[in-house]
């Protein structure tokens, strides 16, 4: 008599598809673009700039680090982006333009995060 197959490989397949679908979903919740139009700029914990992109001017912030590193933040056209910076990988200038709360531009060399300002304006 043929044995019949356990249904333990099943039920494990659509648990494990549950639970990557509901992270994909949240992964992706976390990632949408924001509203918000109020950024910080910080370094070591502190805020050195808050700015309101809807009506912050076109400039170039050039931040001194204390390691000697430097970073060029650029606000153009409403958006807020690393153009440069003096660390040795440039990770910072290639996350591109800050764009989703969850995912904030960091320069981890030079401690510098900018970021849309918590229970900033919507």
């Amino acid at each position: 008599m043929p044995e019949t197959p356990s249904k333990k490989p099943v039920v494990l397949l659509v648990i494990v598809g549950i639970v990557f679908g509901v992270s994909l979903l949240l992964v992706l919740l976390g990632l949408r673009p924001t509203e918000k139009q109020l950024v910080e700029i910080v370094q070591d914990g502190q805020v050195l700039y808050t700015l309101d992109l809807a009506s912050a001017e076109d400039q170039e912030l050039r931040i001194e680090a204390e390691n000697g590193s430097w970073n060029l933040v650029c606000i153009r056209d409403g958006e807020i982006f690393m153009q440069d910076a003096g660390c040795p990988d440039h990770t910072c200038v290639n996350m591109g333009v800050l764009r989703a709360e969850n995912l904030p531009i960091v320069c981890l060399p030079n401690r510098l995060v900018i970021r849309f300002a918590q229970g900033g304006q919507t």
